[in-house]
């Protein structure tokens, strides 16, 4: 298979679909790839380092996207890369389509097949593919919010693990998943004070019995958030639908009563966002303010980090990129029902039920397009 790997346009976006190693994997097992010239550049991936391992350079994206039948890329396709995409042509990257009416239309136009980072399943439960960037982000949104609450920065000039005869600050984690449990990994690293909530009362245990009297466990209700944003100086937001927008679990009245200069990350925004006061921003310009309480709402968090994000994401995608490569997209998701969870549009057709019923299509199974 001809394999495409351009370079991503996303605003600040750095890191790559492939690596050289990656490239290599592929190489081996008789495939072509096309890497854009640069593509890996400003993360130390050299285009002389692609060709060691088998690519051919590419100086423009417009001539990957016409030759290549497989697509990889990290990021969602941007309005001129859906429409470079065509009929049959395989997509196989983050897409994130709950909250984006405008990116799912257009892939539907293409008749592109779509499969999705974030929605295939692993054999043991979980997103294999989401997990290694949400492990970054959710590390990433404790520095973040640290960084925030610095006065330079717009915050209350609270330093989160305070020092000694000072009171650390509250830090409030809402969902106890892979970004929460990695915000809590550094929260309690810092010596902040923690308070973490979920509906699942088996992970608040295991969590208990990791971490102690080192943090508070609460069930995740109304009624909790409410007290725990309130009372906390940074709140993380890490809770994910899979497939679907994020619940609006913190509300305008909440963030219009909580501390003058504190700050809210929200790690959901790729899926909508979970505080209503939520819209995406990017790394140039990462918050804006809102009743005094400083928003950290960038979308695309690991770009930040974009070589260690790189190398995390391949290890996780290159699995089913050989099998892709392998064996067509059609057998390789008769083979693979995690696979196959991935593909959210396909030929025209809305195949990922969250998707369809959130923005209005009709719902095709998988299952039907696959001969």
């Amino acid at each position: 298979m001809l394999v495409g790997v351009p370079k991503e346009i996303k605003n600040q976006e750095s890191r790559v679909g492939l690596t050289p190693a990656s490239v290599k994997e592929l190489i081996l097992r008789g495939h072509q790839v096309l890497v854009q010239q640069n593509a890996g550049a400003a993360i130390g991936l050299t285009d002389a380092m692609y060709e060691g391992s088998g690519a051919t350079i590419i100086a423009d994206a417009a001539e990957i996207f016409a030759r290549a039948e497989m697509i990889v890329k990290v990021k969602e396709p941007q309005a001129q890369e859906c429409a470079m995409l065509r009929e049959g042509q395989i997509l196989y990257t983050y897409l994130h389509l709950a909250p984006d009416p405008e990116q799912t239309r257009a892939l539907v136009a293409s008749g592109a097949v779509c499969i999705a980072y974030e929605t295939i399943t692993g054999p043991n439960g979980g997103l294999p593919l989401l997990a290694p960037m949400s492990e970054v982000a959710g590390r990433m949104s404790i520095q973040a919010g640290a960084a925030h609450l610095e006065k330079s920065k717009g915050g209350m000039g609270l330093l989160l693990g305070g020092v000694p005869g000072v009171a650390p600050g509250h830090i409030a984690i809402i969902g106890a998943g892979v970004v929460g449990t990695n915000a809590l990994q550094m929260a309690v690293g810092i010596g902040a004070r923690v308070t973490i909530l979920d509906k699942n009362v088996d992970r608040l245990r295991q969590l208990d019995l990791v971490y102690g009297n080192r943090v508070a466990t609460m069930y995740s209700n109304a009624h909790s958030i409410e007290e725990a944003v309130l009372d906390a100086d940074l709140v993380i937001g890490g809770v994910l639908v899979p497939g679907a927008a994020a619940p609006k679990l913190v509300t305008k009245s909440m963030i219009a009563r909580m501390k003058q200069g504190a700050v809210v990350v929200d790690v959901a925004i790729d899926q909508g966002g979970c505080f209503e006061t939520s819209h995406a921003t990017t790394h140039e310009q990462p918050t804006y303010v809102v009743d005094g309480v400083v928003h950290y709402c960038v979308a695309n968090m690991p770009g930040a980090v974009a070589r260690t994000s790189t190398f995390a994401l391949n290890n996780a995608t290159i699995g089913h990129a050989l099998a892709l490569a392998d064996k067509g997209w059609q057998k390789a998701l008769k083979a693979n029902p995690h696979l196959k969870n991935g593909l959210n549009v396909c030929q025209g057709k809305v195949t990922y039920e969250a998707v369809a019923h959130g923005l209005g299509y009709h719902y095709v199974d998988a299952d039907s397009l696959l001969g």
